[in-house]
């Protein structure tokens, strides 16, 4: 089981260029990868996205790449194609408001963020694809025995939480025995105060009867501990399983607020009370997990 938080960095380096990767994560519904690479990368973005979803099944990540040069293997130039861009617009502009383009200053152009751009000397980011692999790789790697640490101690304190819940079930079920044994006697005493000695002892057993039938949670209780069953096997599973203890959850907290409505004996309200503490609590650890 691994936690949706954590974080990664990985480097990789062919003696002229050194690639870092750094990658974070925090919980989320579902999987949202937003991956920032420099320009020269871009087209390796997709295949960076490709890379994280296929190690990550859940949770927002952020990953960013830097890409730098060894001293005298970096030259910086121009981007052509975007200097006669600004030119263009500029001579527009100039020509629109009949003032001379000659106004508009080099340092202008050459402070808009691509135009000056750094390059290798052979100029060719596109065969450094295997460098920018290994380095995301390292952080994902890194990110997900992160991930694993924390999602083992979750899983610790979910079971500690799952020992609490059990204990909370089996104390429901004996303050339940002889309910109909109380329920009886207290339907007599109050026959009895109103009625005086117009009592029907088979009356009263029977209205006994029917309360306690509408008070037995013995359906709610087997279902707890089956949902529980369910939770613990979950809980020690190799696969991603965060939705999966929502929704066992989810049934749980329903479990427990039939039992809540149940309740006619003090000693079960006061439990009832205790499974939900503990229920929210492992709503939010279960909010972590992948």
């Amino acid at each position: 089981m691994n936690s949706m938080t954590g974080f990664g960095r990985g480097e990789a380096t062919n003696g002229a260029t050194t690639v870092v990767v750094e990658v974070k994560s925090v919980n989320n519904r579902f999987r949202d990868v937003q991956v920032r690479v420099p320009r020269e990368y871009n087209v390796f973005e997709s295949r960076v996205n490709n890379l994280v979803k296929d190690a990550v099944s859940r949770g927002r990540l952020e990953l960013s790449l830097r890409r730098t040069s060894t001293e005298g293997a970096t030259r910086i130039v121009p981007d052509m194609k975007l200097v006669d861009q600004y030119k263009y617009a500029i001579n527009d502009v100039a020509h629109r408001l009949q003032r001379d383009a000659a106004e508009v200053p080099l340092t202008f152009i050459l402070s808009q963020p691509g135009v000056l751009i750094s390059a290798d000397n052979d100029g060719d980011a596109l065969a450094e694809w295997d460098l920018v692999e290994l380095a995301v790789n390292g952080a994902l790697e890194d990110l997900a025995s992160m991930r694993s640490a924390e999602g083992r101690a979750l899983a610790r304190d979910l079971d500690r939480h799952l020992v609490d819940m059990r204990r909370y079930c089996t104390e429901v079920a004996e303050a339940m025995d002889g309910v109909v044994a109380r329920l009886q006697a207290r339907v007599q005493d109050r026959v009895t105060r109103l009625l005086a000695d117009k009592v029907d002892a088979g009356r009263v057993a029977q209205e006994a009867a029917l309360l306690a039938d509408k008070a037995d949670v013995s359906e709610e209780l087997a279902r707890l501990a089956s949902h529980a069953d369910q939770f613990g096997e979950a809980l020690v599973a190799e696969e991603p399983v965060g939705r999966k203890l929502d929704f066992v959850l989810q049934e749980m907290h329903r479990e427990v607020n039939t039992l809540g409505s149940k309740a006619t004996e003090q000693a079960v309200s006061g439990r009832v009370v205790e499974l939900k503490s503990v229920l929210e609590r492992m709503r939010e650890q279960v909010a972590n997990v992948e």
